[in-house]
């Protein structure tokens, strides 16, 4: 066993007193060491029940015969963070997460781990320790939230960030706000519609690392209990076989990832996250596959914000494992692929049933022939951006319309609820991006006020920041290369024609080549935002978006 290098042996006599100390036995030391990573805490809803959930996980390895010893990852909620100082730090937690996972993991010799995580940064975070430790690791959520009821409808937290927009439109008073707030979020867990977190989840389940039911099985329920202690025992299975992340995480299981994204309509951030855990499994991502698979693949949910369908019914639904036995139908997934099951892709789907086609569409029956992501290229993002198509409404789907420029989000929020944005606009947000912001934004602010305002269906958002899962409408992302980073978005001004076709997958502004090459020579880079501590320090390593914002030693 790995943790040997701790346990056996005179030599280990002085680690063994420090074992004595924590108080563990003989017989203890005599099993597997495994890690459980722990991301509970007391801020983030989709965290506060996680500490029942590492209980639970503790047991299944005990039953199985292992050691269980937990350690901490920290957690954004990235709600509380948006819209202010805060949400700088949301993004740049994820190689925090990674890399003190590392660390702890590693200083520590664990023989397996089980992943804990639940919310946006957590889940990519420890999928990429994961890789990079390559130890047996199986992934166990803490489940999604289950949705609120206001007004006798299924609500969530984007319909939150809406009603904030609705009230600055004058279209609800400050008691139908307080509704809300009191309803709209009801239960500890992940925010209740297809946003990051969820999608993180449920692509995770998808890639092979976590058992049925990681990404939907609501956090409420006692067969989450039953899920984590499975995960505690499955470990165990692992570690006798030797079944390594690196044996699951393949270039075949990403793309079998990126089609059941492509069907579940995930969030954008999908788009960061998945380069960035397939950069530490040693494959390589270019997000042109992205389109290519989206080519392919039907979109056959349509969960908040998109639809009005959330993860309990997706879950009532029959799950990821159904929406893949489903595309399946098609040929479109790799099935002999070895998974955190200990099976294959196909053993583990082959019993899946779709018990509802109004929550998960029939092959037959898609919202759409297409995708629910779609990367565009132009000249304004030459190395890509991307847009959530299953969010976007139809006649928004081909968009011209005058060029908004601002250079931070706080100016565009100003605007848009001060009633400056008007039909027609694009709104374009820059220096925003990894490196500009730094640590890339979330954007829900802006796009909830659009929408609550009732200008979904009439006016765009790009940026080279980045949208939260809760984003909905024409709201084109992770602008590459940045702003920050000299990329073209910096050069555009304000009344350029913008010019959108998401089918046709391109992203222009109408000014010629030259006048483009006038401008470029006259911009000068900006002055950091940040000068000291990690975020500086980030801003220096950071990538572009198309990337996965990843950190490279310069």
């Amino acid at each position: 066993m790995k943790s040997d290098v701790v346990k056996k042996g005179v030599a280990t006599a002085p680690q063994r007193s420090l074992f004595n100390a924590l108080g563990l036995t003989e017989e203890e030391l005599e099993r597997p060491l495994v890690g459980i990573v722990s991301s509970y805490n007391e801020i983030v809803p989709g965290h506060m029940n996680i500490d029942k959930i590492v209980d639970a996980v503790k047991t299944g390895v005990a039953m199985a015969g292992g050691t269980p010893i937990v350690f901490p990852a920290i957690a954004v909620c990235d709600g509380i963070a948006m819209g202010h100082l805060g949400m700088k730090y949301s993004l740049v937690t994820r190689d925090l997460i990674a890399d003190s996972t590392e660390c702890m993991a590693t200083a520590h010799q664990f023989d397996a781990l089980v992943m804990v995580p639940n919310c946006d940064k957590n889940v990519p975070g420890l999928l990429m320790a994961a890789a990079r430790l390559n130890v047996p690791t199986v992934f166990v959520s803490g489940g999604p939230m289950l949705a609120g009821h206001v007004n006798g409808k299924k609500t969530s937290l984007s319909s939150m960030f809406e009603a904030v927009g609705a009230y600055s439109a004058g279209k609800m008073d400050e008691a139908g706000v307080d509704d809300y707030v009191c309803n709209a979020c009801p239960t500890c867990g992940s925010c209740s519609g297809m946003y990051t977190a969820n999608s993180m989840n449920c692509l995770t389940e998808a890639i092979g690392m976590g058992l049925q039911g990681n990404g939907t099985i609501p956090a409420v329920y006692s067969q989450r209990l039953k899920l984590a202690k499975h995960a505690g025992m499955k470990v165990m299975e692992l570690l006798e076989k030797n079944i390594r992340p690196r044996d699951i995480l393949t270039k075949e299981a990403f793309e079998n990832a990126l089609t059941v994204d492509m069907a579940l309509g995930c969030s954008t951030n999908t788009m960061l996250h998945l380069p960035a855990i397939a950069h530490e499994a040693g494959v390589d991502i270019n997000l042109d596959i992205a389109n290519e698979i989206s080519e392919r693949t039907p979109n056959l949910c349509h969960l908040a914000p998109a639809g009005h369908h959330y993860m309990e019914e997706l879950n009532e639904a029959g799950g990821i494992y159904a929406v893949m036995k489903e595309l399946d139908e098609k040929g479109l997934l790799h099935t002999d692929l070895i998974t955190a099951t200990g099976k294959t892709v196909a053993e583990n789907i082959k019993d899946a049933e779709n018990r509802n086609p109004e929550i998960i569409r029939p092959l037959d029956q898609p919202y759409s022939e297409k995708g629910g992501i779609a990367v565009l290229r132009g000249n304004i993002a030459p190395d890509s951006c991307v847009v959530k198509r299953s969010a976007v409404v139809p006649e928004m789907l081909v968009h011209e319309g005058p060029a908004r420029v601002f250079d931070c989000e706080e100016d565009a929020i100003e605007a848009i609820r001060g009633g400056k944005i008007v039909e027609g606009d694009v709104v374009v947000i820059r220096y925003e991006g990894p490196k500009g912001g730094p640590g890339m934004r979330e954007m829900l602010n802006p796009t909830s006020a659009i929408a609550g305002m009732g200008l979904g269906s009439s006016v765009a958002l790009i940026t080279d920041g980045r949208f939260s899962g809760a984003s909905r409408g024409a709201s084109i992302g992770h602008v590459s290369p940045e702003a920050a980073a000299g990329g073209p978005i910096g050069l555009i001004e304000e009344g350029d024609i913008i010019a959108i076709d998401i089918p046709a997958n391109t992203i222009n502004v109408k000014v010629s080549d030259e006048v483009l090459a006038e401008r470029r020579a006259k911009w000068q880079p900006r002055e950091p935002k940040v000068n000291t501590g990690y975020l500086a320090r980030y801003a220096k390593m950071v990538t572009s978006a198309d990337k996965g914002a990843i950190l490279e030693m310069k």
